[in-house]
């Protein structure tokens, strides 16, 4: 079977993309090696809408997740998605981590995301169990059901023609006239050969790799991929009162990350810590959490949150990211590129789709459309007559 474009990865971003891509006229194919859509980073993570408060002005990333805080929350809500927005408190812990917090709110302020400078008496009161010396809410961080997103995604795609290919594992993809012919193997072990004009590598933790099946040099490129873990806590039920919305503590100059340890409030009012960030020397898919790693948890958690204590945690979920920004090193942006430079033309790239990937996935859809389909006559995925329901 031939397709007008082959959607390399099912996750989120190859959904929207197959998605915004059906409904532009084109037809379809969408392979995943997974037995389902979603496995692997994007439904691991804190399913949070974010505004776009990290990202340098300017960057894709900040561009798109500012957009994305707008356009996913009115999808959500015309299709049905459970979503709410719960807001977010940004803290600084201590006196010395003022500073870092007014940095956050400069960069997000710059990149047009709404924020409010709250006064510690009104903070203390709202949340009379947190810790912090200062913070500021973000009133449009939310929480999203990635898995009814899925559902919502894949029934636009196929209602518009778009074709699944679950279990298929992309092993080779050549030039040849007129495209690319690719290669996977099916359910069954079987070659199974396709040939298009148009590839979106949307595959995640494996895009460096699937970039370089046609030849192209990643390293060359800077498409090569880290992968860093992260693991998740939850806290007991019983303890739910303990905050009302998100919490995200900043780190001082001199760690590696601008956040430690955050705490989420999931769309039942349950809450859950993390992720924390793990290194990985190996690409490996261990979603194992250790429970030895609680002790940290429960320390870091303990600077905002005194209350708690280690019986109310317990190991929850684990996520990988693929990363081109090693931890401590210089900022990368997402990469959406269309390879015609280098010889491939109309195949796109989207590498180091990591974290704000979920609240972007709808605006890279509409670059990969742009640039695969921009004379289309179809209509975007947020709008259509009639919403599909999760």
């Amino acid at each position: 079977m031939d397709a007008d474009v082959v959607v390399v990865g099912a996750g989120v971003v190859g959904l929207a993309s197959a998605a915004e891509l059906s409904r532009a006229g084109l037809s379809v194919v969408v392979a995943e090696r997974h037995t389902g859509p979603g496995r692997e980073t994007s439904s691991r993570n804190s399913q949070v809408l974010h505004a776009g408060l990290y990202y340098p002005p300017g960057s894709r990333k900040a561009r798109l997740c500012v957009a994305g805080n707008r356009s996913l929350a009115a999808f959500c809500e015309a299709h049905g998605v459970p979503f709410q927005r719960t807001g977010k408190w940004l803290l600084a812990l201590e006196p010395g981590e003022e500073e870092r917090l007014a940095e956050i709110v400069a960069t997000g302020r710059a990149n047009g995301a709404p924020l409010e400078e709250v006064p510690l008496a009104r903070f203390r009161e709202e949340e009379p169990h947190v810790r912090a010396a200062a913070a500021v809410l973000s009133p449009s961080t939310g929480i999203l059901d990635v898995h009814g997103l899925f559902r919502v995604f894949r029934a636009i795609a196929e209602e518009n023609g778009a074709a699944f290919a679950f279990r298929h594992e992309l092993r080779a993809a050549a030039p040849a006239p007129g495209g690319y012919e690719l290669v996977f193997d099916d359910p069954s072990g079987d070659e199974v050969r396709l040939s298009t004009p148009r590839v979106v590598n949307a595959a995640g933790l494996d895009a460096d790799v699937v970039a370089a099946l046609p030849g192209l040099d990643v390293d060359a490129a800077g498409y090569r991929q880290t992968w860093t873990k992260g693991s998740y806590f939850r806290v007991r039920s019983s303890r739910r009162h303990l905050a009302r919305r998100l919490l995200y503590p900043v780190m001082p100059h001199g760690f590696g990350s601008v956040l430690g340890i955050h705490l989420t409030v999931d769309l039942d009012g349950e809450l859950r810590l993390g992720p924390d960030v793990e290194p990985l020397e190996e690409r490996r898919a261990d979603y194992a959490v250790d429970e030895s790693r609680l002790g940290a948890f429960l320390a870091a958690a303990r600077r905002y949150l005194p209350a708690l204590v280690e019986d109310d945690l317990a190991p929850d979920q684990s996520g990988i990211r693929a990363r081109l920004q090693a931890i401590g090193a210089p900022f990368r942006d997402f990469v959406v590129a269309e390879e015609s430079e280098r010889g491939l033309a109309g195949w796109v790239n989207l590498v180091g789709i990591e974290s704000p990937g979920l609240t972007c996935c709808l605006e890279l859809a509409r670059e990969v459309r742009a640039l695969l389909a921009p004379a289309s006559e179809g209509r975007t995925v947020a709008a259509g007559p009639t919403a599909v329901r999760a």
